[in-house]
Formats: structure tokens, C-alpha cells, sequence
């Protein structure tokens, strides 16, 4: 099955978070932070949005960094993705 996006909507896989510090300190499971990085999975077609025209800026394969608690969580043939607005991306991460 595949999750194609509507409107400004953006379908993003979470990349894995940091299993150790800086420092070397090896984290557990419950100490580790949401993952703020993420990478693009499908994008929508845009278009108007409660009234306004909405483009498109960020494409399939891209890094974005999004905010903590952003989006709804799915999980589609046991893969967990998030879809959120394009609203909600902070940045593209290069």
C-alpha cells in the first residue's frame, strides 16, 4: 500500500535517533529524545488551501527538520510514517 498526500500535506519517515552521546555515553531506549530529522516520502500537489494558493517547496528525498510533536502518526505495512502540513516544516537540512 502507498500513502499519497493531499493538498499541502507531506508524508515523512523519522530517522533513527542518536543510540550514544557525543561523549560516548550509550543511551536507553526511554532517555532517547523524538527524532527532529526526518526524510520527505511524498509530497503533495498542493494547490488552495482554506482559500490561498499553496506551492510546493520541498520535493521527494529531502532532509527536514520539524518540530517535536508535529503531524499524525500512521504505520502502513508496518512502517511507521508521520503526515503533517508543509506549515510545519521548520527547515531543509543540507
Amino acid at each position: 500500500m502507498t500513502i499519497k498526500p493531499l493538498a499541502d500535506r507531506v508524508v515523512i519517515k523519522m530517522t533513527e535517533a542518536e543510540e550514544t552521546t557525543k561523549s560516548g555515553i550509550i543511551l536507553a531506549g526511554s532517555a532517547k529524545e523524538k527524532p527532529q530529522v526526518a526524510e520527505i516520502v511524498e509530497v503533495g500537489p498542493g494547490g488552495v488551501v482554506d482559500g490561498k494558493e499553496v506551492k510546493m517547496f520541498v520535493q521527494k528525498g529531502q532532509k527536514v527538520l520539524i518540530s517535536k510533536y508535529s503531524g499524525t502518526e500512521v504505520k502502513v505495512d508496518g512502517v511507521e510514517y508521520t503526515i503533517l502540513r508543509q506549515d510545519d516544516i521548520l527547515a531543509v537540512v543540507e
